[in-house]
C-alpha cells in the first residue's frame, strides 16, 4: 500500500511589503503598498493586510488604490531585497527535504513523507519551518497548509492568513471539500465557475451530485479530474526535478481597462518579476511571449525570439511591451496580462511515475 502522502503547502504573506516593513520598521501598522506611482499609471504588486483592509489588492491600479486608502505608503519594488530573502526561505525548505517544488519566490510545495530528520509529523515540520523563516529572515510570517496531496495543501494554506497554519486530513476532506465554493477548486477557472454558478452548482456537495459520466458530457476530458478532485482525489506529486519548460507570471486587473500605460507600467514589473525568478534558477531563455486576456475572456499571445539566451530585465520589459501593439489591447478592454519567458537550453527531463494512490485514512499527520 502507497504510504499517506505529507504534503506542506508555504506561502508568505504579503511577501513584498513585509520585507519593505522589515527593513524599515516605522512601517509597521501602516497601510504599505508595493507599486508603480499613484500620481502616474503605475498598478499595486502586493500590500500589507492594512492596506487591504482598504479594498486595495494586487493588480489594481495605483490611483484607485490611492483614492481608497489615501494615507497608504507608496514604495517602488527592490527585487533584490526580495530574491536574498526568498534564498533564505527556499534553504530552510531544503534543511527538511529534497522533494521542494518552487512555484515562485515566496511559495513553495514540500513532500515531507520522508525527511531528513525523520520526524513522523508533518505538522511539527510546518511549525518548526514557520518559526525559523520569521526568526532567519528577521521578521517574515508565512501561511502554511498540509493534507495528503497538493491541491488540498493550497486550500489549506489560504484558510487562516496571515501567519496561518490548517490542516486537513485525510478522513476530513471529502466533508470539507462538499463545502468549498467550486471557483476555489484547482482547475475551475472563471469562465467554468461561471458556467456551474448558472447551472445552481455552487459548492463542492454540488458537484459532487453530477456522476462522471454528466461531468465529461460538460466538460469533456476535464470532467475526470473534476470527478476525482470533489472527492479528494489527486494525482500530482511534488516534483523537484522538473525543469521549467518556460518562467512567467500575470495578473487578473479587478476592472477590465484600455489604459496602454497602465498596461505597460504592469508588464514591466512582471518582467522584473520573471527575471528575478529566472536568475534564482539559474536560467535564461530566448523567447519573450505576452498573453492578453480581453474583457469576453478571449486570449492572445504575441512573441518574439532573441538570436541569444537573456535574463535581462530591461529587455525582457522593452520586448514585452513592444509586443503590446501588436495585439487589441487599448482598443479592447483586457482583463488580464502575463509575460513568460521560454526557449531554455535543452536538458533532460526525468520522468515522474505517477501512480494511482490507495490512502490510509489515519490521523497520523
Amino acid at each position: 500500500m502507497e504510504p499517506v502522502r505529507k504534503i506542506i503547502h508555504i506561502d508568505m504573506d504579503a511577501f513584498y511589503a513585509s520585507v519593505e516593513i522589515r527593513d524599515n520598521p516605522r512601517l509597521r501598522g501602516l497601510p504599505v503598498i508595493v507599486g508603480g506611482d499613484p500620481h502616474s499609471r503605475g498598478v499595486v504588486s502586493t500590500c500589507s493586510y492594512e492596506a487591504r483592509a482598504y479594498g486595495v489588492h494586487s493588480g489594481m491600479a495605483s490611483s484607485r488604490a490611492v483614492r481608497l486608502c489615501p494615507q497608504a505608503i507608496f514604495l517602488r519594488p527592490r527585487f533584490d531585497a526580495y530574491q536574498e530573502a526568498s534564498r533564505i526561505i527556499h534553504e530552510i525548505f531544503h534543511d527538511y527535504t529534497d522533494q521542494v517544488e518552487p512555484l515562485s519566490l515566496d511559495e513553495a510545495y514540500l513532500d515531507v513523507t520522508e525527511n531528513f530528520h525523520g520526524i513522523p509529523y508533518a505538522m511539527w515540520i510546518a511549525r518548526e519551518i514557520k518559526r525559523r523563516i520569521q526568526i532567519e529572515t528577521g521578521g517574515l510570517t508565512a501561511s502554511a497548509g498540509i493534507s495528503y496531496n497538493m491541491f488540498l495543501a493550497k486550500i489549506a494554506s489560504d484558510m487562516r492568513k496571515p501567519d496561518g497554519f490548517f490542516v486537513i486530513r485525510p478522513h476530513q476532506a471529502e466533508q470539507f471539500l462538499e463545502t468549498l465554493p467550486v471557483g476555489k477548486f484547482y482547475g475551475i477557472g472563471r469562465v467554468t465557475e461561471a458556467a456551474l454558478l448558472a447551472d445552481g452548482i455552487k459548492t463542492g456537495l454540488d458537484l459532487k451530485r453530477l456522476d462522471r459520466q454528466e461531468l465529461k458530457r460538460r466538460f469533456g476530458k476535464s470532467g475526470d479530474y473534476y470527478y476525482d478532485l470533489v472527492r479528494g482525489i489527486e494525482y500530482r506529486q511534488v516534483n523537484s526535478h522538473r525543469e521549467p519548460k518556460s518562467l512567467g507570471t500575470e495578473c487578473t486587473f479587478p476592472e477590465d481597462i484600455t489604459d496602454l500605460h497602465k498596461l505597460k507600467e504592469t508588464l514591466r514589473m512582471q518582467s522584473d518579476e520573471v527575471a528575478k525568478d529566472l536568475e534564482r534558477q539559474g536560467l535564461a531563455g530566448r523567447t519573450v511571449t505576452i498573453k492578453v486576456k480581453y474583457h469576453d475572456f478571449k486570449v492572445v499571445t504575441r512573441s518574439h525570439t532573441f538570436g541569444n539566451y537573456t535574463s535581462s530585465s530591461s529587455l525582457i520589459g522593452e520586448t514585452a511591451c513592444g509586443l503590446l501593439p501588436a495585439t487589441e489591447a487599448g482598443i479592447i478592454p483586457v482583463r488580464l496580462v502575463g509575460v513568460t519567458v521560454s526557449g531554455f537550453p535543452q536538458k533532460k527531463i526525468p520522468e515522474i511515475d505517477v501512480r494511482q494512490l490507495e490512502f490510509d485514512f489515519g490521523d497520523d499527520f
